[in-house]
């Protein structure tokens, strides 16, 4: 097979912004210890890039969502450093576990005897205190099969840190219950919008996620939380534009006069998606030039108005403004959403 020609889609990741989020979380999060929240392919930016960087800075503890995560992230740390937050749904799961080494969440009665049938040992548990999702209900904690486990991290989650909410305090007052009638090592309830809520929340171990990659969960860490991840793309082709031709499905833009414009190569197959368009004044960059997107955003290309950089041709390189915050509020996607669907395409640097 000859070798491949380079993409003309590349993201860069900022290593050390990376190392510098998690110790800022780790700082934050007082005595406790962070851990980092690595499942789907570390938000979409890649296991083999920032879970090195995250190790190096410290980190000890690394939670993913699939059992078919586990692979990739073993690579780089011990198997026992991973927390499978689905659990041992069957009995493949609980095999896999026990022959792998990492720590499934047991969030059901369920999981708990399928895990107890199987001789498994060490475990972490999860108690759903409100946000109903994954996780035993409080009543279920004197259960015989749960009060059995042997439970490194007891945990919960928190539906609404990210902004001020009564739930919250009534979510912390619950885990705190919780906490009392379970034996177990660690505790923990904090995400990263956890974290910023204070001390009360952080308990043993903080599970950072969204900051770690440059999301501003909270506006408190407004200054404190660099940007990671910086996608590019490239001009492909030039085209000069007459007054009153249009460019891209429906016809959206039509130009009011001569102009000259450039076809990039990202579309929404790379999750640069249609909220990103013209409509919403959406642009890419080169240096401090704004340059404004045209019409509608294709599967595989948007175009973009050149009039500012006639300098500016096919292969030269175009930014993506993608800190978190403010792509957010231009794009109305969420932080989340903005770092996981990246697509496949990019080439890393």
């Amino acid at each position: 097979m000859a070798k491949q020609p380079s993409p003309s889609l590349r993201l860069w990741i900022d290593s050390n912004a990376l190392a510098h989020n998690w110790r800022a979380l780790d700082q934050l999060s007082g005595t406790a210890n962070a851990g980092a929240a690595v499942k789907a392919d570390c938000y979409g930016l890649g296991v083999d890039r920032c879970v090195p960087a995250m190790r190096d800075a410290g980190a000890e503890t690394f939670f993913i969502a699939h059992w078919n995560e586990v692979e990739a992230v073993a690579a780089h740390v011990s198997p026992q450093a991973i927390a499978v937050l689905h659990g041992p749904s069957t009995d493949d799961d609980v095999r896999f576990a026990l022959e792998v080494g990492a720590i499934p969440v047991i969030n059901s009665l369920s999981q708990a005897h399928r895990w107890h049938e199987a001789g498994g040992e060490l475990c972490h548990l999860m108690v759903d205190t409100g946000i109903n999702r994954l996780g035993i209900s409080p009543y279920e904690i004197s259960d015989p099969s749960i009060q059995s486990l042997k439970v490194d991290c007891l945990m919960s989650h928190l539906a609404c840190a990210d902004e001020e909410n009564a739930m919250n305090v009534r979510q912390l007052a619950e885990f705190r219950t919780i906490i009392s009638a379970k034996s177990h090592q660690r505790a923990s309830l904090a995400n990263s919008a956890g974290i910023a809520l204070g001390g009360d929340y952080h308990f043993n171990l903080t599970r950072p996620g969204l900051s770690l990659y440059g999301g501003i969960a909270r506006p408190e860490l407004a200054e404190t939380i660099q940007q990671v991840a910086y996608p590019e793309a490239a001009i492909i082709q030039t085209r000069q534009l007459k007054a009153g031709e249009s460019v891209g499905y429906n016809a959206q833009f039509t130009a009011p006069g001569e102009m000259r414009v450039g076809v990039v190569s990202i579309g929404y197959a790379d999750g640069f998606l249609r909220s990103w368009n013209a409509q919403s004044d959406g642009h890419l960059l080169h240096g401090e030039s704004l340059l404004p997107l045209l019409g509608k955003v294709s599967m595989d290309m948007v175009v973009v108005d050149l009039t500012s950089r006639p300098d500016l041709g096919e292969g030269d390189w175009l930014a993506i403004p993608y800190s978190l915050p403010d792509a957010a509020q231009q794009t109305t996607l969420s932080q989340y959403e903005l770092l996981t669907v990246l697509g496949q395409r990019f080439g890393f640097l």
